[in-house]
């Protein structure tokens, strides 16, 4: 649909009471293209991993091209196959077979320094490369979120700062992003952070455990009446969505530690159900890029070296101890088990986006995902089989493929930074591009 007639600004806000909220993109904010084709290339990315490796025969489809079968580890995104491309053959080719260079490289392709002082030193992350694209187009340059609180500053790999295993986003070489893992603290930046949303106001909600909506329902109301029924509907949701994320908040506020997550600190606020956790967190990433706050996302459904376990799929062992398996067929395939859990949860990231409205397509449409983990077989801390999978893309999906054996990760990151239109000749050691993830 293309709308000549006088439009409404991109950036209008719902107003009341010291509150400010962004709105999705409606039908009403384009003058003159077509929401189609706004959602004709990737304008945002989101960056999924997935701590302490893969087990890659349960990961890896036994043939290329556009026949494959999803194996058990990649069968969560059956619904998703005709937009998914999986690389394997991947490899980070000047890493030591750390935790840290694993985690560190997943989106920077870099080595990290061995230290365990101040004196980091690893790579720019591409989320940030692409970050820089729109930070001034959008409220906040990106979101890094995850489920498990950060390790102490020291050595988690021996030798190696906790930095590099605490987070996948690096502002530059020396500037490690933190990652956020309460619920609550995410809301507040997006709807209750400086000049969002007064303090006093925010306060005085919290005390009376009011909704955000109550504060801007007359504004709300007001705006409607002048939308189609399409934009009208498309409001409705987005409000119903965060009334619901506050609702959910407000019972994480009052629950216990989660029985599931032993050896993990859980601060207030936190969902008591790990799932919840990070079905919680997902939903304010879709809702910070259906208002355009920000186009660029990383989560990290544990940290590098995570000991959570996972009982309720019958893995009461810590992750970080199963995954060195040394063959054993038991502890294998409760390794695996984890692995295919943790793409369950990215499947339900996929479902939301793909539900969600963007103009007269959907955010799945116009979002670029990268699904993968630091390690091949992480009984070895293989370097040189890494898992990777591309959701969306200038390509259309449905594919294996299978570079030649050694391939630097960093052809991929760079393959993806080009689809965002940013012109970079090379990224840490890359060699090229993998042409088929752009156009022919």
């Amino acid at each position: 649909m293309i709308i000549k007639s006088k439009h409404m600004n991109r950036r209008t806000l719902l107003r009341g009471l010291g509150t400010a909220m962004s709105l999705p993109l409606l039908e009403a904010m384009l003058p003159s293209a077509s929401a189609a084709d706004l959602a004709a290339r990737p304008k945002r990315l989101q960056a999924l991993y997935s701590p302490n490796g893969m087990i890659m025969e349960r990961f890896t489809p036994a043939t290329t091209g556009r026949d494959f079968a999803l194996t058990p580890t990649l069968e969560p995104f059956a619904a998703f196959k005709d937009r998914m491309t999986v690389v394997t053959g991947l490899a980070h080719l000047s890493g030591r077979g750390t935790h840290s260079q694993g985690c560190a490289g997943f989106l920077s392709a870099a080595e990290p320094r061995p230290t365990e002082g101040a004196d980091l030193l690893c790579g720019v992350s591409i989320d940030q490369i692409v970050a820089r694209k729109y930070e001034n187009e959008t409220l906040m340059p990106s979101l890094e979120l995850g489920v498990e609180t950060a390790a102490a500053l020291g050595s988690c790999n021996p030798g190696y700062s906790c930095a590099y295993t605490n987070t996948l986003s690096w502002r530059d070489e020396t500037s490690p992003l933190p990652v956020t893992i309460n619920p609550r603290e995410v809301f507040e930046r997006m709807f209750g952070d400086g000049d969002v949303v007064e303090g006093a106001a925010r306060l005085a909600r919290q005390d009376r455990k009011a909704s955000l909506l109550d504060f801007v329902r007359e504004d709300a109301a007001r705006l409607s009446g002048k939308l189609g029924s399409n934009d009208r509907q498309k409001m409705d949701q987005y409000l119903t969505a965060v009334r619901d994320v506050e609702r959910r908040m407000q019972m994480a506020k009052q629950s216990n530690v989660d029985e599931f997550a032993a050896g993990v600190d859980v601060p207030a606020g936190v969902p008591a159900n790990f799932a919840e956790h990070v079905k919680l967190m997902f939903d304010l990433q879709v809702i910070a890029m259906q208002t355009d706050m920000t186009r660029v996302g990383s989560f990290m459904i544990g940290r590098e070296l995570s000991n959570r376990t996972y009982q309720e799929i019958g893995v009461p062992d810590s992750h970080h101890m199963l995954t060195h398996h040394q063959a054993d067929p038991e502890k294998f395939d409760r390794v695996a088990m984890i692995n295919r859990l943790h793409m369950q949860h990215f499947a339900y990231l996929l479902e939301q986006l793909a539900a969600t409205p963007d103009g007269e397509g959907s955010l799945l449409d116009s979002t670029l995902v990268l699904v993968g983990a630091g390690f091949g077989d992480p009984n070895s801390h293989d370097l040189r089989n890494l898992p990777a999978i591309v959701f969306g893309g200038k390509r259309s999906g449905g594919q294996h493929i299978r570079v030649a054996a050694n391939t630097s990760k960093a052809n991929l990151l760079l393959s993806l930074v080009h689809q965002f239109d940013i012109p970079m000749d090379s990224l840490a050691d890359s060699t090229g591009i993998i042409s088929e993830l752009l156009p022919s």
